[in-house]
């Protein structure tokens, strides 16, 4: 497993004094990064062979968000590839080994020229060690919608929004979705499918639906949508309401 331990910042958490689940996400987008730049396959070995990886889901399981100020332990390995596909897990631990937060993500190698999906080659697959699966509640990567889905006011893509493709990141859609969760919601897991990419200016429509989940819990999505009704990313909350939170 490739690993990088890290202390919890004051810019990294919320109003809670924890960390948010925006810095959660970068953390772990953050050590694919390192990792891939260390093994010498990172953006400018895909940039000079026109290839770019382009996450197409998450999931990620929320045990507790650490407070400032505690230290982290932060991971990933790659468990399959297959074809035009990579399987990534990835993890944050606290100081006593106990885990925080457990992610699965699945990842497209495209063309940049043709913007098709295109096999990993033999270079790449050999750069990586694969590991076994995380221990974790695997969920399928599609997320159901509603068809009585309230459209709310659109959400036009700003520079800040977009990462290093020119494309609006992963993580921001999940940072949108977020604004349309109720205060007292306290999220315990995420699930994020990525179907269009934004880019610079393009206007984003955000529908939102409410079902019961298992075990009582209560699930949220948001379905960022282009203004004819094209999906670009779904996001699916789990979680409780509770003004209380233990932790």
């Amino acid at each position: 497993m490739y690993s990088f331990e890290s202390r919890i910042r004051y810019s990294e958490t919320g109003s809670d004094g924890k960390l948010t689940i925006l810095s959660l996400m970068d953390y772990f987008q953050d050590c694919s990064t390192f990792q891939s730049e260390d093994l010498g396959v990172g953006l400018s070995y895909l940039r000079e062979r026109k290839l770019v990886w382009v996450l197409s889901s998450w999931q990620i399981a929320i045990e507790r968000l650490p407070q400032m100020c505690e230290r982290v332990l932060v991971g990933t390995f790659p468990y399959d590839f297959k074809g035009y596909f990579g399987f990534r897990n990835f993890l944050m631990k606290d100081e006593a080994g106990n885990y925080l937060a457990k992610a699965n993500t699945m990842w497209t190698l495209l063309d940049t020229d043709t913007f098709k999906p295109t096999r990993l080659s033999e270079e790449i697959v050999r750069k990586y060690k694969l590991e076994e699966k995380l221990p974790m509640a695997y969920t399928g990567r599609k997320i159901m919608l509603q068809s009585d889905m309230e459209k709310q006011e659109g959400i036009v893509v700003k520079p800040h929004h977009l990462d290093t493709n020119h494309h609006v990141n992963n993580a921001q859609y999940v940072g949108m979705a977020l604004d349309y969760l109720p205060e007292d919601y306290v999220v315990t897991g995420i699930r994020a499918e990525y179907k269009k990419q934004a880019l610079l200016h393009d206007m984003l429509i955000p529908c939102l639906c409410t079902k019961c989940g298992e075990r009582g819990a209560e699930t949220r999505v948001v379905s960022l949508q282009d203004v004819q009704g094209t999906v670009y990313t779904n996001v699916e909350f789990e979680g409780r309401r509770n003004d209380d939170e233990a932790g």
